[in-house]
């Protein structure tokens, strides 16, 4: 199947994460605690915290403070409790917009969410608004150059729903959300290593956007993904 363009954006989005590294610490541990306090302690028993602890792995975050982390949220530890809430809206030309949070106080939230939105050009939308824009799934990126069919092979035979290659030769692997660890698992003893491996909200169709419209759409985002209660956000633009 084919697809479009996403490798600039995935490589733009890297590189934000990258700058932004002192925050990276603070959304894992409040994923490893909703994880935790939501399935339990024990990772064996719960894949979300699982891919938090990848995750956390991933960037370099001891092991003293993974597992203090899940004490707190198993209440064997005094901690924060942190609620999730997603919000809806849509950017320039009307660019859907999926915002993740998780908060110790939601009218903090939702205020700043707001905000946002208003000031930079877009709309904050109803619960559902742009939801069915997007799928849940799993989604491996490997970047241009990697062996479409060594992917393909070991991709479906792991039990993956799609594999997809996009116009600038990046290919994705698409899978269902509980499949999605043992896809990853098997890529990577193939010895194929994703640039991208998460669960996520992608999107279903992508709106191009360009000139003026492409930056100021961009620096939404941005402002969005620096708000301190965001984990995620998720959008349809092709800028």
């Amino acid at each position: 199947m084919a697809g479009h363009s996403k490798w600039a954006n995935i490589q733009h989005r890297k590189g934000r994460q990258d700058e932004k590294r002192g925050k990276v610490w603070t959304r894992i541990i409040r994923e490893i605690m909703v994880a935790a306090r939501s399935g339990g302690g024990d990772p064996a028993a719960n894949p979300r915290l699982r891919l938090a602890i990848d995750k956390a792995k991933a960037a370099n975050m001891p092991a003293d403070n993974i597992k203090r982390n899940i004490d707190k949220a198993t209440g064997n530890l005094e901690g924060v409790n942190y609620e999730e809430i997603r919000y809806e809206g849509y950017g320039i030309g009307g660019a859907a917009i999926i915002v993740d949070t998780m908060t110790d106080n939601r009218v903090r939230t939702v205020a700043e969410v707001r905000h946002a939105f208003n000031k930079y050009g877009g709309n904050m939308g109803t619960e559902g608004s742009v939801a069915f824009q997007f799928k849940h799934c799993g989604q491996l990126v490997f970047a241009p150059g990697t062996s479409e069919d060594k992917v393909m092979e070991v991709a479906l035979e792991a039990g993956a729903e799609d594999v997809v290659t996009d116009d600038d030769g990046a290919i994705e692997v698409i899978t269902a959300p509980g499949e999605f660890e043992a896809v990853k698992n098997a890529l990577v003893a193939a010895g194929l290593v994703p640039e991208i491996a998460e669960v996520t909200m992608r999107a279903e169709n992508t709106i191009e956007i360009v000139g003026d419209d492409a930056v100021r759409m961009q620096k939404l985002l941005d402002v969005l993904e620096d708000l301190d209660d965001v984990q995620e956000v998720y959008h349809n633009a092709a800028l």
